[in-house]
C-alpha cells in the first residue's frame, strides 16, 4: 500500500454534504422548470424591437460588436441613438456569430434559468429549502416574464435582473464590495434599471440582513457614488450627439407633470394585476388601450391608490411582525419598479410587462416564506397548482412573440382600442406591397391617436405608392406638426422606403427634406 492510500481521508460532515446535495437538486429543478416552459421560444424568430436591435443592427451583424458596442448607443443613430446597454448588444453580436434565431432564443432561456436559480439561492439564505424552491419555481414560470424571455431583446431584463440579484447576494450575504460592485456594473451595462442595486442592498440592511459595520458601509457607499458617476459620464459621452432624443411616452408629451403622475398612479392597478393575477397579458398598453388621467377622482386613480395602500399595509404588517423576508420582498417590488413607474420622471411607455421582471423577484421572495409555513401537504398542493397554472399560461403565451405577424395579431386582439395594431398593419401591408391597404391602416391609426409622427410618414409613403399625392401631402402636414429634427427623419424614412421597393415615395420624401433644409 502506498503512503497516499494509507493516509486517512479528511472527515466530511454528512449533514452539510446532504444539505448541499439538496440545494443542488433544488437549483436543478428551478433551472429545468424555467427552461421547460419556454421551450416553445426555440421556434420563435424575430419580432418587435428584435428587428431593429438584432437583425438590422450593424454592430450585432459582426463579431467586432463585442467591443464596439461599448462605444455606441443601444439604438442605432438612424433610430435616435437612445439608451446605453453595451453588454446586451455584445452578447447579441456573439450569438449572431454562433447561429441564428434559435440560438439567440436558447441563450435567452439560459439567462432566465440563471436568474431563476439566483432568486432561489437568495431566498435560501433566509428560509428553508421549501421556501426557496417555491420562490425559484414561481419566478421561473411567472407569465409576466414572457415578453422578457420569448422576445430576443428582452434579454436585457434577465441579464440586469441576474446581476442585480448577484450584487445584492454578494453585498448582503458576503459583505463583498468587489464582487457586489462587479455584478452591479455588469447589470448597469445590461440595462439601466440595475441602478436600483444600492437601494435593494440598503433596504436589506435596514431590515437587519447582514448589515456590515459603519466603516464597511462607508466603503460601499463611496464605491456606489464613484461607479454611478463613471457610468453617467460614459453614458453621456456615448449619447452626446443624440442627447435631445431620449424617448418619452407619446401620451405624456406636452402633458402636465400632475397628469403624468396621476396616470402613473392609475397604472399601479395594472402592475398589481400583472404580478398577482397575470391572466390577461398585452404586448401593448398604448392609447387608447390606456389613456391619460387628468383627475384625481378618476376611478382608475382610485384603483391604483387602493393597490398602493394594500401594498403599504402588507409591508407594514410584515415589518411589524418581524417577517423580514416578506418585508424585503415587498419593499423590493417598490424599489425595483420605481425607475419605470413614471412617478419620478416620465419614461418611454405607460407600462411594459418586460419591466416587471426584476420587481417580480420581490414578489416571490415575499410569497416563498409565506407558503413555506403551510402544512407540508398543503404546501405541495398549493405550489404545484401555482406552478402548473403559471407554466400553462406562460407556455401558451410564448408563441405570441414568434414573429411580426403573430405579435401584430396579438395586439389587435388583446389591445383592440390601441393605435399600435393598425400602425403595425400599415407596416405589414407596405412590406407586402399593398399600399392602398397600408394607407387605410395608417388613417385608422391616426384616427385613434393623432400624436405619433411615424404613423403619418408611413401613411405618406403608402399614399405616394398608391398614387394619392393629395393624401400624402395631408399626412405630411401632420408629420411636420409632430416631428423632431424633420430632415433627418425624412431621410431615414426615404432610405427605408427605397429599401422596401418604393423608389418614387423615397424621392418625394428626399425632396421634402431638401426644401426644409437643416441636418
Amino acid at each position: 500500500m502506498t503512503y497516499a492510500a494509507a493516509v486517512p481521508m479528511s472527515p466530511v460532515n454528512p449533514s452539510r454534504a446532504g444539505t448541499e446535495s439538496r440545494a443542488t437538486h433544488l437549483y436543478v429543478m428551478v433551472a429545468a422548470c424555467a427552461a421547460i416552459v419556454y421551450l416553445g421560444a426555440l421556434w420563435n424568430r424575430f419580432a418587435f424591437d428584435d428587428v431593429a436591435i438584432v437583425v438590422m443592427n450593424p454592430l450585432v451583424g459582426h463579431l467586432s460588436g463585442l467591443w464596439k458596442a461599448f462605444a455606441a448607443p443601444y439604438w442605432t443613430p438612424d433610430l435616435g441613438g437612445s439608451m446605453y446597454r453595451p453588454l446586451t448588444i455584445a452578447t447579441f453580436a456573439l450569438d449572431r456569430a454562433v447561429d441564428g434565431a434559435a440560438w439567440l432564443h436558447a441563450v435567452n432561456l439560459a439567462w432566465h434559468a440563471a436568474a431563476s436559480v439566483a432568486v432561489a439561492a437568495l431566498a435560501r439564505r433566509w428560509t428553508n429549502n421549501a421556501g426557496a424552491l417555491a420562490a425559484g419555481l414561481l419566478f421561473a414560470v411567472h407569465p409576466v416574464h414572457v415578453e422578457a424571455v420569448a422576445n430576443v431583446v428582452g434579454r436585457a431584463e434577465s441579464m440586469a435582473a441576474l446581476f442585480a440579484v448577484l450584487a445584492v447576494y454578494a453585498a448582503v450575504i458576503h459583505e463583498s464590495v468587489a464582487w457586489s460592485t462587479a455584478a452591479a456594473v455588469l447589470g448597469l451595462l445590461s440595462k439601466e434599471n440595475a441602478a436600483v442595486v444600492p437601494g435593494l442592498v440598503v433596504w436589506a440592511w435596514l431590515l437587519g440582513f447582514g448589515r456590515p459595520n459603519r466603516r464597511r458601509i462607508v466603503v460601499f457607499v463611496t464605491v456606489w457614488v464613484v461607479v454611478g458617476a463613471a457610468y453617467v459620464a460614459v453614458r453621456a459621452a456615448v449619447r452626446h450627439p443624440f442627447s435631445g432624443l431620449e424617448g418619452t411616452a407619446l401620451m405624456f408629451v406636452g402633458e402636465s407633470p400632475v397628469a403624468v403622475r396621476l396616470t402613473a398612479v392609475a397604472g399601479l392597478a395594472d402592475v398589481a394585476r400583472l404580478l398577482v393575477f397575470p391572466l390577461t397579458l398585452r404586448a401593448d398598453y398604448s392609447p387608447n388601450e390606456r389613456t391619460l388621467v387628468t383627475s384625481p377622482l378618476d376611478p382608475r386613480v382610485v384603483a391604483g391608490a387602493v393597490c398602493f395602500v394594500v401594498w403599504s399595509t402588507l409591508l407594514f404588517v410584515a415589518w411589524k411582525r418581524g417577517r423580514r423576508l416578506e418585508a424585503l420582498g415587498l419593499g423590493w417590488i417598490g424599489i425595483a419598479y420605481l425607475p419605470v413607474a413614471n412617478l419620478l420622471y416620465p419614461v418611454g411607455f405607460y407600462l411594459a410587462e418586460r419591466t416587471l421582471y426584476l420587481p417580480s423577484a420581490g414578489l416571490v421572495l415575499a410569497v416563498g416564506p409565506w407558503l413555506e409555513r403551510l402544512p407540508p401537504r398543503s404546501f405541495r398542493l398549493v405550489v404545484a397548482a401555482l406552478v402548473v397554472l403559471g407554466g400553462v399560461r406562460t407556455t401558451r403565451r410564448v408563441p405570441v412573440w414568434r414573429d411580426e405577424p403573430s405579435l401584430t395579431l396579438s395586439m389587435l386582439q388583446d389591445s383592440p382600442r390601441s393605435f399600435q395594431g393598425p400602425k403595425r398593419m400599415a407596416f405589414w401591408y407596405l412590406d407586402q406591397h399593398e399600399p392602398t391597404k397600408a394607407l387605410a391602416a395608417a388613417r385608422l391609426a391616426t384616427s385613434i391617436f393623432d400624436r405619433d409622427a411615424t404613423v403619418y410618414i408611413t401613411g405618406a409613403v403608402a399614399a405616394f405608392a398608391a398614387g394619392d399625392a393629395r393624401a400624402a401631402d395631408s399626412l405630411l402636414v401632420g408629420f411636420q406638426r409632430l416631428c423632431h429634427q424633420c430632415p433627418r427623419y425624412y431621410r431615414s424614412s426615404a432610405a427605408a422606403a427605397r429599401e422596401a421597393g418604393y423608389a418614387a415615395a423615397s424621392d418625394s420624401l428626399l425632396a421634402r427634406a431638401e426644401r426644409i433644409g437643416g441636418p
